[in-house]
């Protein structure tokens, strides 16, 4: 298994699998399935090349198995702070340590942008494996927002958590 940051070249394999984790795990991402289908690969493969968002991929045998988004803000009052976005290993890699590799990498990235001070994400409150492994790094929970989501009828709790550096 290999991790890189992902560049204009990987961008048709970053939207095939984020399509794949959009309509088999939608409670998982703010962003829908149909919301994105019809999106080209080139916007992705713009945001790659983006000096605020910093997305990396896991790959094996050249197949990218997982990603995970490192976003920072820019606004001026905000500029200390950066996000987690799109974290997902397809299902038959898990338990395999992937996602912890591409977290650590993304973390190792915030840090190197010494204005970095703290790091939010958003988790689905049921999905226990992600938040085990967002609090393996020091991540915190600060706040739910029930029925963040809303799927035909049936609704999704958030929580949000924090990493303070």
């Amino acid at each position: 298994m290999n991790i890189r940051l992902l560049n204009p070249n990987d961008a048709v394999a970053y939207r095939d699998l984020r399509l794949i984790a959009l309509k088999n795990h939608p409670a998982a991402f703010a962003s829908s399935y149909e919301e994105e289908k019809d999106r080209p690969a080139e916007v992705y493969g713009e945001r790659f090349q983006s000096g605020d968002s910093f997305t990396f991929g896991a790959f094996e045998n050249e197949a990218l198995i997982g990603s995970v988004t490192l976003f920072k803000e820019s606004k001026l009052k905000l500029k200390h702070r950066a996000n987690i976005f799109a974290m997902y290993v397809s299902p038959e890699k898990r338990k395999m340590g992937i996602g912890k590799h591409l977290m650590a990498s993304a973390l190792k990235k915030a840090r190197e942008l010494n204005e970095i001070e703290q790091i939010y994400l958003t988790v689905e409150a049921t999905n226990e494996p992600a938040k085990k492994l967002y609090q393996s790094f020091g991540f915190e929970t600060f706040g739910r927002d029930p029925k963040a989501l809303k799927i035909e009828d049936v609704y999704f709790d958030e929580e949000h958590m924090v990493l303070y550096l």
